[in-house]
């Protein structure tokens, strides 16, 4: 039996990951469950897989916690530190990551230098850290498995290829509920539309990156430091239909796809079981019902997000920290109805333009730089209002 630890594990991904354990009857042992303030959520999974420990960020909802789960063996904490602790849990062999943005840099690397394999749903660490995180997968030997689709789909194809053989890497988009939207329909978008994506079940901040397409933007980084290809080798392709996950081109113009239905239980169960395969209860991809697959350029003038990405990686350095700080901070301001839409990439030009780059950072220099741009951006988001 192998112990787990989810980082998050009341989002869609940690959800999700508990959904697939329980319906395959997978042999794991839920060492530790991890989320914001969602507690009795947290409560309810907490009752059902009975974990040697439980953490809630949120203090106020840790006391609850406590309070629902009193009867059972499970040991209650709160704060930064506990969230270290139940990555480095010294019984999790797997640690899931699906803590949502630049809070899942820390945790990361503290598992893999407690020797764990890691689940990677949060991009931000790459995106954030790609050289700090990639750097220790290789000194400590861990396994990093991609969880998101778009990443996992091209760790398949890749299954027994050459890198040096790879051409670019192609990944696929669905361009979110605005795809074909003119900039004068989307200064009236609201945050009920953007919620409404037209494929994919995920959270809330998500969802938005997917309508700006500052989530493409942010797995072409990812792509980068995963697989270590440069960025004027990873292409963007919008596909509505969200049925070829990503594709492989190689140099003698063979490409690779990993296609199927739009449900992320197919890459969890693949991290899960991995490298075996175990059959399933999911519905199966029908081509002939599907009837056509459609594949378009993105529109870089009416999303700019994506653009500014690419202009992150290459730059690199600090830069990537600062593109995740500013679109963190416009997104909640979005959410929270003091932003607009279209406003979202305006403010993280904004402050992307103001930074000065370190390059080949240190940890310490890349938190500086995110809580340096999460600052700034708060300040330029004023102008806004």
């Amino acid at each position: 039996m192998k112990g787990l630890s989810i980082l998050g594990s009341t989002g869609s991904i940690g959800s999700q990951t508990l959904e697939v354990i329980s319906d395959l009857d997978l042999d794991y042992d839920i060492i530790a469950l991890t989320a914001n303030r969602s507690w009795e959520k947290l409560a309810e999974q907490v009752q059902q897989f009975e974990p040697e420990l439980a953490v809630l960020m949120n203090e106020e909802a840790a006391q609850e916690l406590k309070y629902k789960v009193s009867g059972l063996q499970t040991e209650v904490l709160t704060g930064k530190e506990a969230l270290i602790r139940a990555a480095t849990a010294e019984e999790a062999d797997l640690v899931i990551n699906s803590l949502v943005g630049a809070v899942g840099l820390v945790p990361t690397l503290e598992a893999i230098q407690a020797q764990k394999d890691i689940g990677l749903a949060n991009k931000e660490s790459l995106v954030i850290g790609g050289e700090l995180v990639m750097s220790q997968v290789e000194e400590y030997g861990c396994q990093l498995l991609p969880i998101d689709s778009e990443h996992n789909a091209i760790f398949q194809a890749l299954a027994g290829e050459k890198l040096e053989d790879v051409e670019k890497l192609i990944l696929t988009a669905s361009g979110g509920p605005f795809r074909g939207s003119s900039s004068e329909d989307l200064a009236e978008v609201t945050v009920e539309a953007a919620l409404n994506h037209p494929n994919w079940d995920m959270g809330g901040k998500i969802t938005i990156d997917s309508a700006t397409l500052m989530n493409k933007g942010l797995e072409v980084i990812e792509a980068h430091w995963l697989f270590g290809i440069d960025f004027a080798d990873i292409e963007v392709v919008v596909h509505p239909q969200s049925i070829v996950h990503s594709l492989v081109q190689f140099k003698d113009a063979a490409v690779l796809a990993e296609l199927g239905l739009p449900d992320m239980k197919v890459p969890i169960q693949h991290v899960l079981t991995y490298p075996q395969r175990e059959e399933n209860a999911l519905s199966r991809l029908n081509l002939a019902e599907i009837g056509r697959l459609d594949f378009e350029e993105p529109d870089l003038q009416t999303f700019p997000c994506l653009k500014y990405a690419y202009q992150a990686g290459q730059q690199g350095g600090t830069m990537p920290a600062v593109l995740n700080a500013a679109n963190e901070v416009a997104v909640a301001k979005f959410l929270a109805g003091e932003l607009n839409f279209i406003e979202i990439p305006e403010l993280i030009a904004s402050v992307m333009v103001k930074h000065k780059v370190v390059k080949s950072p240190s940890l310490e220099d890349v938190l500086a730089a995110d809580n340096w741009a999460r600052a700034e951006s708060k300040k330029e988001g004023e102008n806004f209002c």
